[in-house]
């Protein structure tokens, strides 16, 4: 795991998600994608890349209905893999399975390609590049190199070599949210979770810890006030937020409480929702 995605940073490292059909997600994930079934029963599979760490959960609830439009919500989730050869192996792998993509972008931080799991849950599978390269003179974020992924040169990465699952070091990036209010979001995940804000545009805000470009994304595309999504709507049942420890966890906790947001507590588990209703799990 990169510095940025450990202690005493907070990060992102499980996502939980609702589907329509697990067997027709699992074809996805672990055929195609190539995730291992840490444990699985009936209605839920929990998948690793590493065989020891969850990095995803999918889920069939009962009564579930397909994905809304125009709600709060995941608007996708980053699988950051460890080289840029890898994603070159993926990228081969997806093209030679005639598997729909939505994008392929470079954003001067990270490489970055654009798809969605089968139930319409949008997946980002990205290399960073050199940390070093990342900032201007002014030590602000560099993002005028944003483009089109070259991606001629990210399949050279691959040097002719086969994607063979996803590789074990591959993690959770950061996750990239549909909210409905952009001042709100910024007060909670800054004031009430500590994070910095690292890009702050009219209709998105970004947000990290320990220097990275982010660990959280939060746009408005889905227009100011979107509503929730219903709860048994495919999507993200919730995400995981590591905090440093317990200390930090529990600053949190008093912060959120004191700003008025509800925090639940389950078995010494802590969960939170954001103010657009992203559920989230507080774990240290």
């Amino acid at each position: 795991m990169n510095s940025f995605h450990s202690k005493p940073n907070t990060f992102v490292n499980h996502v939980h998600l609702k589907v329509e059909d697990l067997s027709r997600s699992l074809e996805f994930y672990q055929d195609l994608m190539g995730f291992q079934i840490l444990n699985q029963s009936e209605k839920k599979a929990v998948l690793t890349a590493n065989g020891i760490t969850p990095l995803l959960t999918i889920e069939q609830p009962e009564n579930i209905i397909p994905k809304q439009k125009r709600t709060t919500g995941l608007y996708h989730y980053a699988l950051l893999l460890p080289t840029r050869k890898d994603l070159g192996k993926l990228l081969v792998q997806l093209i030679e399975a005639k598997y729909p993509l939505q994008g392929a972008s470079y954003h001067g931080t990270h490489d970055a390609l654009y798809f969605q799991d089968p139930d319409g849950n949008g997946i980002e599978v990205a290399a960073d590049t050199d940390p070093a390269t990342w900032r201007n003179k002014t030590g602000e974020f560099d993002f005028s190199k944003n483009g089109p992924m070259d991606v001629e040169s990210v399949i050279t990465a691959a040097n002719g070599e086969r994607w063979n699952g996803i590789p074990k070091g591959t993690i959770i990036g950061h996750i990239h949210l549909h909210v409905s209010d952009l001042e709100k979001t910024k007060e909670f995940y800054r004031d009430g979770l500590g994070f910095q804000v690292t890009i702050d545009f009219p209709e998105g805000v970004f947000f990290s810890t320990g220097g990275y470009h982010h660990h959280i994304g939060t746009n408005i595309w889905h227009g100011k006030n979107a509503p929730k999504p219903e709860l048994n709507n495919v999507g993200m049942l919730f995400y995981t937020l590591v905090t440093p420890n317990e200390e930090t966890r529990k600053s949190m906790v008093e912060k959120l409480v004191d700003m008025g947001y509800r925090v639940t507590e389950e078995k010494g588990e802590f969960f939170t929702e954001d103010p657009s209703g992203n559920q989230i799990h507080l774990y240290c």
